[in-house]
């Protein structure tokens, strides 16, 4: 189905029609202009429906902790390098089969398969190996110790797959969540239907159905023409549509999710760790939050992915500073100031803002910012991690994966280029260090490292506005991937 046009009129005429009962509808913004996998380590992984489709070893609980999932419990060694997870028994996939730790072998030797070269496989590069013990008992052997094994592998990717079935996951979707797919249709409507054998029961709906349209304005006019049951991007500028209407209800969540300007850090004038620290400090933080997102949209930060919300998260002052922004642009040989073009995509209304907004706060530090906006269709493919400098957009991860994930040297997502062998060293220190204090220690140095040298300007991190029917059920305040969506129906 061709992919929606950005007029309500087109979403209203993809949308018209009789929805069966019992069916939740949502929409997704066909981020990967159609080309969405139903392979979990896919770059191009269909967000929504992979969530529903697949289990995983271990999940996020209401806190954003470890808890159950596959796994019922685990243990590990002394030296944190040996870690035994026990398997749920009774749990099928979607085609009858049994999953046992042969698949969670499988699953996570692909993921770390160079052949396959998924950008999962930086998180989950301490494991060793993988050693089925018995059918519900798998033994992993690390690298080195990593005291926090749990918080990687319930990476929202690491979803759990049968044995060998890696050349056709994409479009068979086969795994052990609570739906199982119907019709895969990215650019329309793709269909998950309820999976009856489900190991926490039958979900509460009958069906999910899972709607492409692209442009923000037309998925908040389809929800409120009763098209969809819920949105979780509503920005603040369309949240007022919604308040005090009875026929809504609204969540704010924090979240460690985060929208950010990057620089190459291989590429002219962004090669100087003078001339990255000054286009730190042109930013008022806040005011662009307010400007951008709208008042206490988020939580600023200084310029690192660690959220407010996680344990290992310091803080950091970053006030705006022209007068040295100035002085190091001076220092660096750019006395005259720097030209800077940043690319984004034209289907994300909060980074044209936010590039915006930081144009003219940059402009009296001698910072010059031109805006390139480009089609959405490729933007991952061909510009993001091409220019140098894009703009970019991250969902929420544990301290010690996301700072692997787009930091480290060798990992597939490092957007900044940052090489710092010293910083990888200390990623590593960090992850087997075994005392609590002194592991947060750790971290908190690498936040400064990226606050003092990285390429990335990340602003804020963002809370999350989502609006649902008044008839929806289930739908617990927390974050994405601690969502139940076994729960979630529209009554």
């Amino acid at each position: 189905m061709k992919t929606l046009a950005l007029s309500v009129a087109v979403a209203s005429a993809l949308l018209s029609g009789v929805t069966a009962a019992g069916n939740f509808r949502l929409a997704h913004d066909v981020g990967y202009a159609g080309a969405e996998s139903l392979d979990p380590i896919s770059p191009n992984r269909f967000f929504y429906a992979n969530q529903m489709l697949y289990s995983r070893l271990v999940r996020q609980d209401q806190n954003g902790q470890p808890s159950p999932d596959i796994a019922t419990r685990w243990s590990a060694s002394k030296d944190a390098k040996t870690w035994t997870f026990e398997l749920r028994q009774g749990v099928k996939f979607h085609d009858g089969s049994d999953l046992n730790a042969a698949d969670i072998k499988y699953t996570l030797e692909r993921i770390k398969d160079p052949k396959i070269d998924s950008p999962v496989a930086a998180v989950l590069g301490v494991i060793d190996t993988v050693k089925v013990i018995n059918d519900h008992k798998v033994e992993i052997k690390l690298s080195a110790p990593h005291a926090d094994l749990p918080l990687l592998l319930m990476d929202y990717r690491v979803r759990i797959i049968p044995e060998n079935s890696g050349d056709n996951i994409a479009k068979t979707g086969i795994g052990s969540g609570p739906f199982m797919l119907d019709e895969l249709d990215p650019e329309g409507t793709t269909v998950l239907k309820a999976n009856p054998n489900y190991w926490e029961g039958a979900p509460a709906a009958d069906a999910m159905e899972i709607i492409g349209i692209p442009d923000s304005q037309a998925r908040v006019q389809a929800l409120m023409a009763g098209q969809i049951d819920f949105e979780d991007s509503v920005l603040s500028q369309q949240k007022r549509l919604f308040t005090n209407n009875p026929l809504f209800k609204t969540q704010s969540i924090a979240t460690g999710e985060w929208r950010a300007l990057v620089f190459r850090t291989d590429t002219a004038p962004f090669d100087n760790a003078k001339v990255r620290k000054a286009l730190r400090l042109a930013v008022d933080r806040n005011e662009m939050m307010k400007l951008v997102s709208g008042e206490g949209a988020g939580t600023v930060t200084c310029d690192h992915p660690v959220w407010s919300g996680d344990q290992y998260r310091t803080e950091i002052n970053c006030d705006q500073d022209i007068a040295t922004a100035k002085r190091l642009l001076k220092e660096a040989g750019y006395e005259n100031g720097i030209d800077v073009e940043i690319s984004a995509a034209d289907n994300e209304p909060e980074w044209l803002r936010m590039i915006e907004v930081y144009q003219q706060q940059a402009k009296p530090a001698g910072i010059n910012v031109k805006v390139n906006m480009v089609p959405s269709d490729g933007y991952w493919s061909d510009v993001w991690m091409k220019h140098p400098a894009v703009a970019t957009r991250w969902s929420q991860r544990p301290a010690d994966q996301v700072l692997n994930e787009a930091f480290r040297s060798t990992a597939a997502w490092n957007e900044t280029f940052f090489k710092n062998a010293d910083f990888d060293s200390a990623l590593d220190k960090a992850r087997s260090e075994l005392d609590f204090d002194k592991r947060k220690a750790l971290y908190a140095d690498l936040q400064n490292t990226l606050w003092e040298q990285g390429g990335a300007l990340i602003p804020y991190h963002l809370n999350q506005t989502r609006v649902m029917r008044s008839n929806v059920t289930g739908l617990d305040p927390v974050e994405n991937f601690s969502i139940r969506w076994n729960r979630v129906n529209a009554d």
